[in-house]
């Protein structure tokens, strides 16, 4: 059981990031999103519902719900999204990745953990993975669509490590991981339904069955059963191996990419690819479930 949660696990995450380019396109990106999280926090508020485990955070655990929000269901995903328009997935999904050391650092300045050598260790081979990966693009002939992605990609990953900081706190209060994301996910469409309204974004529809299939899968298999594949992994295995996934589903984003989108392969992005994923395997060797990487 564990080996399926965990393949499941990796597959679902690794196959989401070619989903997102699907839908990039004639619907605006903030439409995109609010799609993707009012059709997750629907099915799995109705899913609570009907097996009697919907619960109401009180009112002090409200405003880390919607800082959860923000971070988590949002908009880091409004980054990623537009980074899909200038990077391929793969690459997105790399630099997705170096989440790990976002945490390691944002975790000393929030609640004092130690930075140690190995999180030093891993910070310079993810970094030096991925600018051997960028490499061509952004030192040999120099695009600057490649830059604007990756800036893009790097602050939602930001985003996505400071609520990561968040559900750490959320779940120290005793909330439940699956229930602060419940709540996370309605209150994501909410504030995207917001931001929509107050930009003018025209509400455009699904304009083909490519990009519905892409809908329902980033709602229904990325953000509901991945999240719970996820959090039952946690349950049986701990977080620290749980977290393993980060170092797995990579390669199966890029193997998408390369079939999909045609990205190409070269002497540099092999090399770059070993020493990012080696990276992420040093950040969690015998590591503690606190410093694990927390998804939700």
């Amino acid at each position: 059981m564990n080996a399926i949660l965990f393949i499941a696990t990796v597959l679902i995450w690794g196959s989401t990031w070619i989903a997102i380019t699907w839908q990039i396109g004639p619907v605006p990106v903030l439409v995109s999103v609010f799609y993707r999280f009012a059709s997750a926090a629907v099915v799995l508020l109705l899913a609570l519902a009907v097996l009697r485990r919907l619960s109401v955070p009180q009112w002090r655990d409200q405003p880390y719900i919607v800082a959860q929000a923000l971070c988590l269901f949002s908009l880091n995903f409004v980054c990623f999204y537009n980074a899909a328009a200038y990077l391929p997935s793969g690459l997105v999904s790399i630099i997705f990745s170096l989440a790990t050391v976002y945490n390691a650092v944002n975790a000393r300045i929030f609640f004092g953990d130690r930075i140690t050598s190995r999180t030093l260790l891993a910070a310079a081979l993810g970094v030096t993975g991925l600018a051997l990966m960028l490499g061509r693009d952004l030192l040999i002939s120099f695009d600057r669509g490649t830059l604007i992605g990756v800036a893009l990609a790097a602050l939602g990953t930001l985003f996505f490590s400071l609520g990561n900081m968040v559900s750490r706190r959320n779940s120290a209060a005793g909330l439940s991981p699956v229930t602060s994301n419940a709540w996370g996910m309605t209150y994501g469409a909410i504030l995207l339904a917001l931001l929509i309204a107050a930009t003018g974004v025209p509400l455009v529809a699904p304009p083909d069955n490519r990009y519905l299939a892409a809908l329902l899968y980033l709602s229904i298999v990325g953000s509901v059963i991945g999240f719970t594949t996820y959090l039952l992994l946690i349950a049986r295995v701990g977080s620290a191996k749980a977290a393993y996934t980060t170092v797995l589903f990579p390669v199966v984003a890029l193997s998408l990419s390369t079939i999909f989108e045609g990205y190409r392969w070269d002497a540099l992005s092999v090399i770059g690819l070993f020493l990012t994923l080696l990276g992420n395997v040093v950040i969690f060797w015998r590591s503690t479930p606190r410093a694990a990487v927390r998804i939700g």
